[in-house]
């Protein structure tokens, strides 16, 4: 478990944000060492495999301690990002600049042309520093508010947008000037970044975007002045104050988004103007086609419908050119809408067959054709090519994905880039060549990251020979028969991980249930498991509608093998809610949280004990973090027929308590279904606990709030019914590899104590 701990799964050391420079002839990522996590930026030469490390933050800081502002930490937190050092990285349109935030400053590396090698500092008390490979100047302690948010790169790489002072500002990167585009913002209403629940649930981290042309900016205004405040102080030092942060409890007020426009040169503010009444959430801004207009989807409350809208520039007006509906929830897709780079059309995510389609439509919103078919299962659109030709998509299964590439004119002639198999897919492809970098995982092995090439050769005519025979395969009716099939492997990405000292042995199976549902399970057994002997079972469950626990992903069993190698079996059970099934099976759970997932995972669990009889359904325990926190104290309170012990992380306990744009899209307004929510409250169920409950959470918990436990605590105390409690000063999150080995250790012991 130390190795685990200090390792971070045995990740820290694999390369990490990949991506392929758009002529495809390198390949950029981030990699740490195997015990320390602050990453470096690497590129990888494509044609010969050679590795050369760029630029490490210890030379940019020049002896200086990397400091993380209080509004950084917290837009990391809302990205899940643990890491030091270089956590993102933003590469030009052109390849040729890096830019690269760090200890609130922006770096930008020169890795082409005839300043190769140089840095570019932008930041300290209002100054911007140009020419040193090796900036000298990196010691300038930063006031809070100074420090440098969310740095966006011009499309052709002269200029980089950001946010200081809670305004937005424009930086020169050749001579150093600093240029303050907006005035006036404050820690209530702030220019140019996200709000809390578009970076939280909408995965729009960005608040300012360049027009393709380098000329303009929009940028989101947030006004939170009448949002309730939540505070979070450090128990363990009183003598610091505590950090206040605005937040939209469900059916409570949202803080109110709306974009301008403005020159990147200053001036005034365009004002664009939607029926924000209606619509009043700004999910996706699209900016991305020079010959194509500005584009936003925009969310009503209810979530049910989902508007694209374009812009004029000139005016801010808007006009709809397409609506998508559905009567439980619009599922938002972080990469789309997205235009085709000629402007001659947009793509766009539908469920409205049933399953998720990728649908082209025409610049007015009239469907085209579909570029990925409901039953084909997409899952995300990876890239489209700069002529507009091709489209890379990942497709999925409940336990694996796919990466295709896809004529946008001929569909039918797609081309697996990757072979048919159990396997997850994280790719990332060049605009201009057929060159893409995958990370792999399978059932039998961490992530692996391999350059993946087409077999080609250009035709004087400029068409690869692989493209002509994808068309004809795809006018043959041929989908899965172009070119040579899978894309043969170049180069993979080298590797500074631990090995795990151990390969975790999941048995992934389906189960179908009396009543006919059929569910995606993992097993875990005991490397020393002796046939005849019953083991106590140990249920890790999540249960909520994002995430899966059964993948065909090794780095997701490694815990669980060591919890069972500690005598136990580990199951993981998908129910319904979960994603990557047809939409009836994602919807199902419209209304309330309180019955369905909970229902499938004991019919689920039966029918595994009645096939499986190694598995003792007499001693069961769960366990689980966040909504599976709450899965785990729901199981004990619910059904303790069945659970007879469990531990919940993090828990949320009162959906009231939880955020809008998550809660309400699950279980509507609260004035609209009180049903829904009571149903769903952990509280009002305290007095029913008769089964041993650890509750863990972190005193700096800004997702779900450290109060959320102590309600549950209380309410059990007032109830008179025995529980534990353990604290913990982090995060949401748990990256400290003291506080990870000890937080499983008492985790493992306390459910194996507890079913004996």
């Amino acid at each position: 478990m130390r190795a685990f701990a200090e390792t971070r799964g045995f990740l820290l050391g694999r390369p990490s944000k990949a991506e392929v420079t758009p002529d495809g002839k390198a390949v950029l990522f981030l990699r740490s060492a195997a015990r320390e996590p602050t990453l470096v930026l690497y590129e990888l030469e494509v044609a010969t495999g050679k590795l050369l490390p760029l630029v490490t933050p210890a030379q940019l800081l020049a002896g200086a301690s990397e400091t993380i502002s209080v509004a950084e930490a917290a837009r990391r937190e809302r990205q899940r990002i643990v890491d030091k050092g270089f956590t993102t990285y933003q590469l030009s349109r052109d390849g040729r600049r890096v830019l690269l935030p760090l200890s609130g400053k922006i770096y930008v590396y020169d890795r082409e042309g005839p300043s190769a090698g140089k840095v570019h500092v932008i930041g300290g008390p209002g100054r911007a520093d140009t020419g040193a490979k090796v900036p000298k100047d990196t010691k300038v302690a930063q006031a809070e508010d100074a420090a440098i948010l969310d740095p966006r790169l011009s499309p052709d790489g002269r200029r980089i947008a950001f946010v200081r002072h809670h305004d937005l500002h424009v930086a020169d990167i050749a001579s150093g000037r600093i240029q303050r585009l907006t005035r006036g913002g404050s820690a209530d209403v702030t220019r140019g970044l996200a709000e809390f629940v578009a970076q939280e649930e909408m995965e729009r981290h960005q608040g300012t975007f360049w027009s393709p042309d380098g000329q303009r900016l929009a940028y989101a205004e947030v006004d939170q002045r009448h949002l309730e405040r939540f505070t979070i102080a450090d128990p363990a030092h009183p003598e610091k104050p505590a950090n206040e942060f605005p937040y939209p409890r469900a059916g409570k007020a949202n803080a109110r988004a709306r974009l301008g426009l403005i020159a990147a040169s200053g001036g005034g503010t365009t004002w664009i103007d939607w029926d924000r009444e209606r619509y009043p959430y700004l999910a996706r801004v699209v900016w991305d086609a020079p010959r194509a207009p500005l584009g936003l989807l925009v969310q009503t409350r209810d979530q049910r419908e989902a508007a694209f809208l374009t812009v004029d520039g000139r005016t801010g007006r808007t006009r709809v050119i397409h609506v998508e509906k559905d009567d439980a929830w619009v599922e938002l897709d972080r990469e789309l809408p997205r235009w085709l780079p000629d402007g001659s059309g947009f793509v766009m995510a539908s469920e409205r067959t049933g399953r998720r389609a990728l649908e082209l439509r025409a610049p007015d919103g009239q469907l085209v054709r579909e570029l990925v078919a409901g039953d084909r299962g997409f899952h995300s659109l990876v890239e489209l090519s700069d002529d507009a030709r091709w489209a890379v998509v990942t497709t999925a299964s409940p336990t694996g994905t796919r990466v295709w590439r896809v004529p946008v004119a001929n569909p039918a002639g797609a081309q697996p880039l990757t072979p048919e198999e159990p396997a997850e897919h994280t790719p990332s492809c060049a605009r201009n060549a057929p060159v893409c970098v995958d990370t792999r995982t399978r059932i039998d092995s961490l992530p692996e990251t391999v350059v993946l090439r087409a077999p080609v050769q250009e035709t004087p005519a400029g068409m690869a020979v692989a493209d002509k025979a994808a068309d004809k395969a795809g006018k043959a009716g041929k989908a899965d028969k172009a070119a040579d099939g899978p894309w043969s492997l170049g180069p993979a990405l080298p590797s500074l991980a631990a090995a795990p000292p151990f390969r975790a042995r999941p048995q992934l199976t389906t189960v179908t249930s009396p009543a006919g549902r059929t569910f995606h399970a993992a097993i875990v057994r005991p490397r020393a498991f002796v046939t005849g002997r019953r083991y106590p079972v140990i249920v890790n469950v999540y249960g909520g509608p994002t995430a899966l626990v059964v993948r065909a992903d090794e780095r997701h069993y490694l815990l669980a093998q060591w919890i069972a190698d500690h005598g136990a079996i580990v199951v993981a059970i998908d129910n319904r809610g979960t994603p990557r099934r047809d939409r009836a099976w994602s919807r199902a759970i419209k209304g309330s949280f309180g019955k369905i997932p909970l229902d499938d995972q004991v019919e689920a669990l039966t029918a595994l004990g009645a096939r499986h009889p190694e598995l003792d359904l007499a001693r069961v325990g769960i366990y689980g973090w966040s909504f599976g926190g709450y899965m785990a104290a729901l199981a004990v309170l619910r059904r303790p027929d069945v659970f007879k012990a469990a531990v919940a992380g993090a828990p949320v306990v009162d959906w009231l308590d939880y955020d809008t744009h998550y809660t309400e899209r699950y279980l509507d307004l609260p004035e609209v279904n009180p049903k829904g929510y009571q149903e769903s409250n952990l509280l009002t169920l305290a007095g029913k606990l008769t089964r041993p409950l650890l509750l863990i959470h972190g005193t700096g918990d800004d997702n779900v709030y450290f109060f959320h436990s102590l309600k549950l605590g209380n309410a059990f105390f007032r109830a008179g019914r025995p529980y534990d409690f353990l604290p913990l000063t982090v995060t949401h999150q748990v990256p400290d590899p003291v506080v990870r080995e000890n937080l499983w250790g008492r985790i493992v012991g306390y459910l194996l104590q507890n079913l004996r």
